[in-house]
């Protein structure tokens, strides 16, 4: 029976099954795929997960450790709150480069919201992430980049509903790329409430790709 490989880690095997995921989508992600990706045979993967869905459910709490971890290496990166709340989303959006990744990443959150278990952990997710964008928003009004009549909690909301939308709509219009649209949309919320009005940067994503 197949061991665990030296230096084979868990999150080696659950980055290579997203990035099989985003290619063919939840209905197609097998043990044998992410086992071919990674150089290992299926009953190694069997061995550590038991099954598809194991997989599923570890990939998924991955996913929740890893939105939790990000916002504070983004902040250690960027010389703003606000500059590390744009890093955020590009990062966030990074594995859904082309609109059949998009969906595919959609159907997965399809998936989690039918099913108890998985819609525990996208839930944690999406608490993570409110709580990464509400953070670095209230640092954004402390070091004077937001108004201090800025409420916070609506906008908080609003970036996530709008970025959220976006992504949406530029997989049905597929103009520009995801990341400089959710850029864009970021960009024209939080405008009325810098402290220092600014223009939003230009409409790239009306470019044709």
């Amino acid at each position: 029976m197949a061991g665990r490989p030296r230096g084979m880690e868990d999150a080696v095997i659950l980055r290579a099954a997203a990035e099989v995921m985003g290619q063919v989508g939840p209905s197609g992600l097998t043990l044998a795929a992410v086992a071919r990706r990674v150089g290992l045979v299926p009953g190694t993967l069997v061995q550590r997960f038991g099954s598809k869905r194991g997989l599923i459910l570890a990939l998924a709490d991955q996913s929740v450790r890893d939105v939790e971890a990000l916002p504070d290496r983004v902040r250690d990166e960027q010389g703003s709150a606000l500059g590390a709340l744009a890093a955020l989303f590009t990062q966030w959006m990074a594995p859904m480069i082309t609109p059949e990744t998009f969906a595919h990443h959609l159907a997965f959150l399809c998936a989690d919201l039918t099913d108890p278990d998985l819609h525990e952990r996208a839930l944690a997710v999406h608490r993570a992430q409110r709580r990464a964008v509400g953070t670095l928003l209230e640092e954004a009004v402390s070091a004077g980049e937001l108004a201090a009549t800025t409420d916070v909690e609506e906008l908080t909301a609003t970036v996530l509903a709008v970025t959220s939308g976006t992504g949406l709509t530029w997989a049905l219009d597929r103009r520009g790329t995801l990341d400089r649209r959710v850029r864009h949309g970021l960009d024209t919320v939080l405008a009325p409430h810098l402290a220092t009005p600014r223009r939003p940067e230009p409409p790239h994503h009306l470019e044709t790709t």
